[in-house]
């Protein structure tokens, strides 16, 4: 039997019981890329071998305690063009002295928190 060397890609699957709200979301407010549409799930390329995918389930999402974090040189770039297309920020721009990252907080329509992060710190390296 050959051992796996490495994963190829990576899906985070999050509940919702409001499928085209998040749909338009995803797609027209942060601009996703949707990679596959299977009915009751639509699952989001959000770069090179990773993606989110929302299934429509009763009972909808469960977001406490779940952080999506996405990670961007231009935090404040991203922080204007989301309010420009009717975002509510909970955070705008901040630097965080403790993880020395910048940082920003909005909420998806399910109540998933959603971080937008730069790091500061040169020690990361994501290659």
């Amino acid at each position: 039997m050959k051992s796996a060397k490495f994963i190829e890609q990576q899906i985070t699957f999050l509940n919702t019981a409001i499928l085209s709200e998040t749909a338009e979301f995803y797609e027209e407010k942060l601009g996703l890329e949707l990679a596959l549409d299977q009915g009751s799930c639509r699952i989001y390329r959000v770069c090179a071998g990773a993606y989110l995918g929302f299934c429509s389930r009763e009972g909808g999402a469960r977001p406490d305690g779940i952080i999506l974090t996405l990670v961007s040189a231009d935090v404040e770039g991203w922080h204007l063009q989301l309010e420009s297309r009717g975002v509510v920020f909970e955070k705008a721009p901040t630097y965080n002295a403790a993880y020395d990252i910048t940082q920003a907080f909005l909420r998806d329509p399910n109540g998933y928190l959603i971080e937008i992060q730069r790091f500061e710190d040169p020690r990361w390296n994501p290659r």
